[in-house]
């Protein structure tokens, strides 16, 4: 088996892998396949798979709280914590540029 044969062998395994729902070592078993070369290879293809893709810029999709009513979202804005303890107060459709800015900063 080539090497090119083998990475493709393996990437079947992890894609039928993460549809199946089941643990990595329940899918082995299932499929009586080792779970170190199991481990090892869902570790480098998922790795160069991530390593492949372009970032993404846009929008992020933020969910509030049912408790939470329209008026107080306008009037105190959005709280957003980064990590590294940093936390931004205050956003709303008015100074969101100014967000883009400060992380541009960090």
């Amino acid at each position: 088996m080539t090497h090119q044969e083998r990475e493709q062998y393996w990437q079947q395994q992890v894609t039928e892998w993460q549809t199946s729902g089941l643990s990595g070592m329940a899918f082995c078993k299932q499929q009586a396949l080792t779970y170190h070369q199991f481990s090892y290879w869902r570790q480098k293809l998922l790795a160069s798979a991530s390593s492949t893709k372009e970032p993404v810029a846009g929008f992020a999709t933020v969910a509030y709280p049912n408790t939470v009513t329209a008026k107080e979202i306008d009037s105190t804005g959005l709280t957003v914590s980064l990590p590294g303890g940093i936390t931004v107060t205050g956003l709303h459709a008015g100074n969101v540029a100014l967000l883009g800015d400060i992380l541009r900063q960090l």
